[in-house]
């Protein structure tokens, strides 16, 4: 039996048995113009998408963050009353001034800052302890995460009328727990200190937690082997917390002082809500009147549109020097560090 040998004759350029694939010059002219417009598409894509998936927020902060920021400070320049919104009267400065000369203000300026020390202090300190619990080894751990959150999710209309239940004068359970002790009955919502010390403690109650998670956070960050260094030099666990935790979260530790300091600027809720007479006064005698609340009974009490612009603007300039404070002083940290 014979084998055969066939082999294919070659491409022949007049139309031999099998031609060759044609050269790449060849590629029709369509082809090329579909390529190039394909590639350009491409390029635009790749240049303009990362614009379109953000712009929805740029949208979103125009329409309700810079054209009301705008709005408002164009309006604290304007003499601009509740029942006639559209009807400006140009007033320049007098709305700043009139606010600056009010005692009110200063009041309410006043006691912003007294409960914002009242809360922050302790808040901040008593997250650090938690946090440094919570970074050991402990059974259920999360558990107990979750629960430093429950504060924190909990509405603040309820949490409020749980506090003015609990700092009541004649049936609250502070005060029962005081008298078992032999203290007095003290009146929380009429007592200046001690309403701006109840107010302080809601705040304290819902934003602990909260903190004590962002300190977790930061400590699991910090490499164990500076633990290990300093344990083989000898230092004890309340050593190590002091030359190697807190060094190691001062950039955490100033951001929840700066988003504190700002949260108690803005204090609003809680002390409205601790109002026996439920208004915008904060108290019989305006003694834990916030500049929120300050802000709202100027604006839609009085009516006073043009002076509570003035007002919100002055509050957002006291923002941005506790912004720059914070610039500064970050910078600073960074070069000592």
């Amino acid at each position: 039996m014979t084998t055969r040998h066939d082999t294919a004759a070659p491409p022949d350029k007049e139309g031999g048995a099998a031609p060759g694939r044609p050269p790449a010059d060849a590629v029709p002219e369509v082809d090329k113009r579909r390529r190039a417009r394909l590639s350009r598409r491409w390029q635009r894509d790749m240049r303009w998408s990362p614009y379109a998936f953000v712009s929805p927020f740029f949208l979103l902060f125009l329409a309700f963050g810079l054209f009301p920021l705008i709005y408002t400070g164009w309006a604290s320049l304007h003499t601009v009353e509740m029942t006639a919104p559209t009807d400006m009267e140009w007033a320049g400065l007098r709305n700043y001034t009139r606010i600056f000369d009010d005692d009110f203000f200063w009041n309410a300026a006043k006691n912003t800052l007294t409960i914002g020390i009242f809360s922050t202090v302790p808040q901040l300190l008593m997250a650090m302890g938690i946090a440094h619990i919570l970074n050991y080894k402990l059974r259920g751990s999360t558990f107990y995460r979750v629960m430093m959150l429950a504060p924190y999710a909990t509405s603040i209309a309820a949490a409020s009328l749980v506090f003015v239940l609990l700092f009541g004068r004649d049936y609250g359970m502070i005060n029962w727990a005081l008298n078992a002790v032999g203290v007095d009955n003290i009146d929380w919502q009429n007592d200046k200190w001690a309403s701006q010390f109840a107010v302080s403690s809601i705040v304290i109650w819902r934003w602990t937690g909260y903190n004590a998670l962002i300190y977790l956070a930061a400590m699991q960050a910090i490499p164990q082997d500076l633990y290990e260094s300093a344990a083989l030099d000898g230092a004890n666990r309340w050593q190590q917390f002091i030359h190697v935790t807190l060094p190691s979260l001062r950039p955490t530790i100033l951001f929840t002082v700066v988003v504190s300091t700002i949260g108690a600027s803005q204090l609003f809720g809680e002390p409205l809500l601790f109002d026996a007479n439920k208004g915008t006064s904060g108290g019989s005698q305006h003694q834990f009147q916030t500049l929120g609340l300050y802000l709202y009974e100027q604006g839609w009490v009085n009516q006073h549109l043009g002076r509570a612009s003035a007002i919100a603007w002055t509050m957002f300039l006291i923002l941005i020097v506790i912004g720059i404070i914070n610039y500064v002083i970050s910078r600073r940290l960074r070069a000592s560090s």
